[in-house]
């Protein structure tokens, strides 16, 4: 069984091992080779440990008598925005392992994510994507619309992205994708 809940401290490991993995997975080929190899499930399972710890908005998706499945398959976290120009809350990370996409997790992750706003009064909510990731097709799908387009550096190099936005947030909650 598969369920979504707020992720616990317990789960800071499985989050970082998840957090490696896809990215090591999605971003082969748009981000440095080297970056990917230095990631460190250590370290970020420290990060995500503090966060937890401060309370942070993460969501797990877990897996409960499944012998052979890791305990933490995705994860998402969220909050205030950092760019309320773009809306009131963000959702900062979303991340499912590969073996485990196409099953409607990485949509309930981003409705939990849009649930834990919404409680936090948030009226809209948007999520910066790597403009060459392939997962900006599922944020469409789930009905968020590219609002702005920028970059990023990730290890020293320039990477476009795009922030799909909902607005209202509700037009996020109300999604069966």
């Amino acid at each position: 069984m598969i369920v979504i809940r707020r992720a616990r401290v317990s789960d800071a490991p499985g989050i970082g091992a998840v957090h490696v993995a896809c990215w090591r997975s999605a971003y082969a080929g748009l981000l440095p080779d080297g970056f990917l190899a230095n990631l460190s499930v250590r370290r970020l399972s420290a990060f995500y440990e503090h966060q937890l710890r401060l309370g942070a908005g993460l969501f797990v998706a877990a897996s409960y008598g499944e012998p052979a499945a890791p305990g933490v398959l995705g994860f998402a976290s969220s909050g205030r925005s950092r760019d309320p120009r773009l809306a009131e809350g963000e959702v900062e990370t979303l991340y499912v392992l590969d073996d485990y996409r196409d099953r409607g997790l990485g949509g309930e992750l981003l409705r939990a994510s849009a649930r834990h706003l919404a409680k936090m009064g948030c009226r809209s909510v948007y999520a910066w994507v790597l403009s060459e990731n392939p997962a900006r097709f599922f944020y469409a799908r789930m009905g968020g619309r590219c609002v702005a387009q920028g970059s990023t550096t990730v290890g020293g190099e320039p990477i476009g992205q795009c922030a799909f936005a909902w607005d209202p947030i509700e037009s996020l909650l109300d999604v069966n994708a």
